[in-house]
């Protein structure tokens, strides 16, 4: 079977194709792992596949590619989102970049199981660019195969709109397609390789340029290419800055100085984004930073069942915790000092660069603290920073469900009955459900998270903050629906048994992750006992 080249009886999309345009490409037009030079990108076809079958595919996405649900329902569809057949004004290409990985100079990465389909413009005007992942190698694949399994196509897909639902800078995901194929993978790299079934994922956004795609042009001394992808990522991705004077050096140097000023503010907005709803991404090294503040590639990520800032969800990370919870801020900001590196040969000058990441810093703490005083459903005050300290010290010292904890807050009532002889453990009863072992909630813990609830209504009373307005606005910033590991897990296994049932129910239920949902409560249940160590549903590894 080859790659179709033809136009379509039914898919029709309006291509801009200015990445490949305006930058300049690889000159080997051969698919075979190298070292590539002097170039952005790499012209290469998907690799045919035997039978592709559409799982299923998000219907906003689709809409805002000015697709019916009736096209995505074809099996052109499956076709073309499985690589298998290329409509007239695609232009496949792999982008080349390098990136830190664990903190140490990686060289050349690229996309090695990612093949650029092209750039649209919808009817609105919105630039989107259409991304296969796990459609076959690359010149960027080092010894990989470029397929990806459906176990991880499946987190991305779900995760990418579930992401974008709870109001999270995100990669879209327009489609989940089962290869018809098996592909071999050891999943916790132990010497256990097995056939998984494979898939490809359509990511979708309007751009994929990572911190990583400007190193790799630093690193090689690339430095007049460096500038002409800066001056293209600026135009085409932040039109709003593009006042480049290619004849006044100050004045250009001005322009990357902004935006770099820029990511660091997208970078901050993210990462507080991600602390909110205990999302962590497991792999933040620079080649995984995007440069417009979304979050990209969802490799092993995981949501913070039990409140602990060090852990990680990623297997190869499990010693050093580099990318664990707690640390995200920090690595954010290290990913950017390596960013900012990557651009100084052209700015010449550390001080604004230095100033930004300083900023950064400052940004984060104050959009921190604003972001746990809505978690608390409390105006933002300076003084509260004890409460919110000895807040987060009590959910760590027992296992605790985050996301349950923080939505049930919300039904604490902050006037108390004077005919009550307890009113301390009446303020608990809410919270009961969030812990996995009764057994830990001591005498010595109910006394202090008491003393801290009885604070903590004090707070309320002091701002005259009524209860059911205070729930509106605690629900509004606490999920109750978050995309589990165990309910990822399961809909895989669901799908392997030709079963999609469960995929649809979860993203049906992930559209309104903020909502009551009375029928569908079993989706916001914590992790139950029997997942807590079971393959997939705790630590995962980079495979896929």
């Amino acid at each position: 079977m080859s790659v179709q080249n033809q136009p379509s009886d039914s898919l029709s999309f309006s291509f801009d194709n200015r990445f490949v345009s305006d930058l300049p490409a690889d000159p080997e037009p051969k698919n075979y792992r190298r070292q590539v030079n002097n170039a952005c990108y790499s012209r290469v076809l998907p690799t045919p596949i035997h039978t592709p079958r559409l799982v299923t595919y998000s219907a906003e996405v689709a809409e805002i590619l000015d697709l019916a649900g009736t096209d995505c329902e074809t099996h052109e569809f499956a076709e073309v989102f499985s690589g298998n057949q290329i409509l007239a004004g695609m232009d496949p290409y792999a982008t080349r970049y390098g990136g830190h990985q664990f903190g140490n100079w990686a060289g050349q990465l690229g996309d090695g199981r990612a093949i650029n389909l092209g750039e649209i413009v919808n009817k609105r005007g919105q630039r989107w660019a259409l991304q296969l992942k796990g459609a076959g190698p690359t010149p960027y694949s080092r010894n990989a195969d470029g397929l990806a399994v459906l176990r991880s196509s499946l987190r991305e897909f779900i995760c990418s709109e579930a992401m974008y639902h709870l109001g999270i800078p995100t990669t879209r995901a327009l489609s989940l397609v089962l290869t018809g194929e098996q592909v071999m993978r050891d999943m916790f790299y132990d010497g256990n390789p097995k056939p998984e079934p494979g898939a490809v994922v359509c990511r979708v956004a309007p751009s994929f340029t990572r911190f990583g795609s400007f190193e790799i042009l630093a690193a090689h001394k690339e430095l007049d290419l460096l500038r002409q992808f800066l001056d293209y990522t600026i135009a085409v991705d932040f039109p709003d800055l593009h006042f480049c004077d290619k004849s006044n050096g100050l004045r250009q140097k001005s322009t990357y100085v902004e935006w770099f000023r820029e990511i660091c503010r997208r970078t901050v907005n993210l990462v507080i984004q991600w602390m909110r709803v205990g999302f962590v991404h497991g792999v933040m090294n620079t080649d995984n930073m995007s440069t417009l503040g979304l979050t990209i590639d969802y490799g092993p990520y995981g949501w913070l069942e039990d409140y602990d800032p060090n852990w990680t969800p990623n297997t190869t990370d499990a010693q050093g915790r580099r990318y664990c919870f707690g640390q995200q801020p920090q690595i954010a900001l290290w990913n950017l000092t390596q960013l900012a590196n990557a651009i100084y040969p052209l700015i010449q000058d550390t001080a604004p660069l230095e100033d930004a990441l300083k900023t950064f810093a400052t940004d984060y703490q104050i959009g921190w603290q604003t972001m746990m005083a809505q978690k608390l459903g409390l105006p933002v005050n300076e003084s509260d920073h004890q409460l919110i300290s000895e807040l987060l010290d009590i959910l760590s010292s027992v296992e605790t469900d985050m996301t349950i904890f923080f939505r049930n807050l919300a039904k604490v009532e902050s006037t108390t009955p004077t005919s009550e002889k307890n009113p301390r453990d009446r303020l608990l009863i809410p919270l009961l459900e969030a812990y996995y072992d009764p057994a830990q909630l001591t005498v010595a813990y109910r006394e202090r998270i008491s003393r801290w609830l009885n604070s903590y209504v004090g707070r309320l009373r002091e701002d005259g903050i009524q209860d059911k307005r205070r729930r509106i606005l605690m629900d509004k910033v606490n999920p109750k629906y978050v995309f589990r590991n165990y309910l990822a897990q399961l809909a895989t296994d669901d799908v392997e048994k030709n079963d999609y049932t469960r995929v649809h129910n979860l993203l049906n239920v992930l559209r309104h992750p903020y909502d009551e949902q009375p029928d569908n409560e079993i989706f916001a249940a914590k992790r139950p006992e029997w997942a807590r160590n079971r393959p997939g549903c705790s630590m995962l590894s980079c495979s896929s």
